[in-house]
C-alpha cells in the first residue's frame, strides 16, 4: 500500500498523486485542520475541487469528480466506497478554496495499492 499526502493551496491545482503502473485508490482522506469557531461554523471553512485526471489530458471540467464541497474547520472526509483504477501517468489533483474570507487549510491523503 502506497500513502501519499500534501497540503492543499488556494493559489492553484496541486498534484497529490502520480500512478507508477496500475493503482487502484483505495481511500481519499481530506481534512481541515483550521480552528474551530465554536459561534460560527463557517469561519475557516474551505471547499474542495478534485480531479481524477489521465495522463492524456488535464484538469477540467470534464475531469472534476468533486465540486465546491464545503468542510469545515476541523472537520474529515473520506471517500472509500468507490475504487478507482488508474494507469501509469493519470493523476489526482485537488484545490482549496475559501468560502468566505480566511479559508481553513486543507490536508489530502491518497491510500493505493499496485493492482
Amino acid at each position: 500500500m502506497a500513502i501519499a499526502n500534501t497540503r492543499l493551496t488556494t493559489t492553484g491545482l496541486t498534484t497529490v498523486y502520480t500512478s507508477s503502473g496500475n493503482n487502484a485508490i483505495t481511500t481519499i482522506i481530506v481534512c481541515n485542520t483550521g480552528t474551530v469557531d465554536l459561534t460560527d461554523e463557517t469561519v475557516r471553512a474551505s471547499d474542495l475541487d478534485l480531479y481524477l485526471v489521465p495522463s492524456s489530458a488535464s484538469a477540467t471540467e470534464a475531469t472534476r469528480i468533486i465540486s465546491k464541497l464545503t468542510i469545515p474547520a476541523g472537520e474529515t472526509v473520506f471517500f472509500s466506497e468507490e475504487r478507482v483504477v488508474l494507469s501509469t501517468g493519470d493523476t489526482v489533483q485537488a484545490q482549496a478554496s475559501s468560502t468566505g474570507g480566511v479559508g481553513g487549510l486543507l490536508t489530502i491523503t491518497v491510500s493505493t495499492l499496485p493492482v
